[in-house]
């Protein structure tokens, strides 16, 4: 077989915005769930914020995978201190 017939798989980048309970264990469950479903982490930021009375942890990440994000998403709106999963459109990439 020729390896430039094969084509390259396409990683598609998807960025979630997580919102959460602000717990110190947060951060380490939505971790872990993102490299147990396979997904690469390309980019994490967090902050909390006053949302009607109580604190709100918004994490956004940036992942790639081959993988469907729903994967990912359905994951971890299961999270106990999670209330909240929204993704925004994912952008494909082939990678070289």
């Amino acid at each position: 077989m020729n390896p430039h017939t094969l084509a390259q798989p396409a990683f598609a980048q998807h960025t979630l915005h997580i919102h959460a309970q602000p717990r110190p264990e947060v951060m380490e469950r939505v971790l872990r769930v993102v490299r147990h479903r396979g997904f690469n982490l390309c980019a994490l930021s967090m902050e909390t914020r006053a949302e009607q009375d109580c604190q709100q942890l918004r994490i956004t990440v940036t992942v790639e995978s081959v993988r469907p994000i729903q994967q990912l998403w359905s994951q971890l709106v299961k999270l106990v201190d999670v209330s909240r999963v929204d993704a925004l459109e994912q952008q494909p990439r082939i990678r070289a």
